[in-house]
């Protein structure tokens, strides 16, 4: 009996003095024949150069400022990819070569060595600006991400603003984002608004200037403080702010554990709210303090043990608190206080309710918003301010608000700080022991050390109470904005005329001034101009 097993080729090559056979190896294998190795057109590229292939022919490859390579794809939405988190690059390429080789799957070592290609790929090209939400184009105009998959935006401009299709300028996407509605035209935006809140007319108008300023990206925005007793609605008012400006399924968040915690939040979010805040520690007024006027946090690269990214951002703070005592000298400068009034039991409403009502009024809302913010951008550049406050670029925004709307909400925002200032004071039990020693001692000097000792120290000493002369001299330097809200002056350049040359603390008492007497009658706020539109979108000028 003759058998064809000796005729069957092996590896692919007849036996020595056989002749070969054409034997079809799926009949007893199943399978389709192993490539032949020895033959170069029927040999695949590996997974990893054919992904790269992949890659390059859907997508352009950038790198951020903060250096993070990104992926924009070619047709499509200007949104920046990263190339290896979750819902990124990796994971779509991972997904159509799937799709384009049936029965073969991307290992990760193919992927992994794809992504460091691509990288390389993307640090050959100059940084380009990456924004989150809210970004500048070229032209000065504002666009604000609406976060919806198709990649719409909003453009601003001093004429107007319109919905487009594609963004003038790159934007990067979250997983604490959602998307924005677009928004509509309508005359009662704001007053639909105002009928949600319980807060007066002049709270409101505050409000409304700190939500157009929060769309301009390249100003410190004040930390927006929503203050009241139980009862008031802080927290709800709060997410309603925050979801007009920076919709996140988590607008509230807890009080961070620690600055990496934090710059991991402020990383996702252009804005974010922290709700029911009674302490806030020293090293979280610091970083919010940066966050308002810019950060800056230096972290391990991704990936490595040596190199470093730099994250810089300003962020758009809420905070909700009953007492604003909770706020340290420095961070009170830099916070604008709403308090809400308590709302009758008549005039309540369910959550339910108030979510739904929300949702349907905010498109129109936003129109009205962005009709404010097109007339700011239309005098912002003529607005110059006589005297400077510490928020000097938010307080140009509430003066152009005044111009075009008619309303006075920088005066009020003035007055307001002041309060706050003293409510800062007022909670800082070492600044009242030396506001309470200047009042009994007039002009007082001495070193750090000498201060402590003459400072009436309370019977129990609260834990930021200054433990010895080097934190005593930190804490009057950071304490001195306070207190010159109060007319005491300090001074610390003056030395000791011994050899050991201490440095002096001199506590003072500014002198009284009859501003009716003396101050010359002010200048206008902003050269004369016609309002443009009041309050509405601006005609075409061009």
């Amino acid at each position: 009996m003759t058998t064809t097993r000796s005729d069957r080729p092996v590896n692919g090559h007849a036996h020595p003095g056989k002749s070969r056979t054409a034997v079809d190896p799926t009949r007893t294998t199943g399978r389709r024949p192993a490539p032949d190795h020895g033959s170069d057109g029927g040999k695949q590229p590996p997974a990893a150069a054919r992904i790269v292939a992949m890659a390059r022919e859907q997508y352009r490859f950038v790198m951020s400022p903060d250096g993070r390579p990104y992926a924009v794809a070619v047709d499509g939405p200007n949104i920046a990819l990263p190339l290896r988190n979750k819902g990124g690059l990796r994971q779509r390429l991972a997904r159509q070569f799937a799709d384009a080789y049936p029965g073969e799957v991307a290992s990760q070592s193919a992927l992994a060595d794809a992504m460091t290609v691509l990288e390389g790929i993307a640090e050959d090209t100059d940084p380009e600006p990456v924004h989150l939400r809210v970004g500048r184009e070229p032209a000065g105009g504002i666009v604000v991400d609406l976060g919806s998959a198709d990649g719409r935006a909003v453009v601003v401009t001093a004429t107007g603003w319109n919905v487009v299709d594609r963004a003038p300028v790159l934007f990067r996407r979250s997983g604490a984002m959602a998307p924005m509605p677009a928004p509509v035209l309508d005359g009662d935006g704001l007053a639909k608004l105002h009928a949600l809140l319980n807060m007066d007319e002049s709270a409101f108008h505050q409000l409304v200037a700190w939500l157009v300023a929060a769309w301009i990206p390249d100003i410190p925005h004040p930390a927006l403080v929503c203050k009241g007793e139980q009862g008031t609605g802080k927290s709800k008012a709060a997410q309603m702010f925050i979801n007009l400006i920076d919709p996140s399924p988590a607008a509230k968040r807890s009080q961070p554990r620690d600055e990496k915690a934090w710059s991991r939040q402020a990383f996702s979010s252009w804005a974010l709210c922290l709700d029911n805040i009674s302490t806030i520690p020293p090293w979280l007024s610091d970083t919010l303090c940066k966050a308002v006027t810019g950060d800056g946090v230096v972290d391990r690269a991704l990936y490595t043990d040596d190199d470093v990214v730099v994250l810089t951002f300003k962020r758009v703070l809420a905070m909700t608190t009953i007492d604003a005592g909770a706020l340290a000298g420095d961070l009170a400068e830099r916070v604008l206080m709403l308090d809400l009034q308590l709302i009758n039991s008549d005039r309540r409403r369910s959550e339910e309710e108030l979510d739904a009502t929300f949702e349907a009024v905010r498109p129109a809302v936003l129109g009205a918003l962005f009709d404010v913010l097109a007339c700011v951008l239309a005098v912002l550049p003529g607005v110059r301010l006589e005297s400077m406050p510490r928020m000097a670029d938010f307080a140009r925004v509430l003066a152009a608000v005044d111009q075009t709307q008619g309303w006075h909400t920088l005066d009020d925002y003035l007055a307001t700080s002041a309060n706050v200032a003293t409510d800062a004071m007022e909670g800082d039990p070492f600044a009242m022991a030396i506001a309470h020693l200047v009042d009994q001692a007039g002009d007082w000097q001495g070193t750090a050390a000498q201060l402590l000792e003459a400072l009436p120290a309370p019977l129990v000493r609260p834990p930021n109470w200054p433990k010895d002369a080097t934190r005593a001299s930190g804490r009057v330097k950071r304490l001195a904005p306070l207190l010159r809200s109060i007319g005491i002056m300090v001074d610390d350049t003056q030395r000791s005329r011994d050899r050991h040359r201490h440095r002096l603390l001199t506590l003072s008492r500014a002198p009284d001034d009859d501003a009716s007497a003396s101050a010359p009658e002010q200048a206008p706020l902003w050269p004369e101009v016609t309002p443009p539109g009041g309050g509405r979108t601006l005609p075409d000028q061009s």
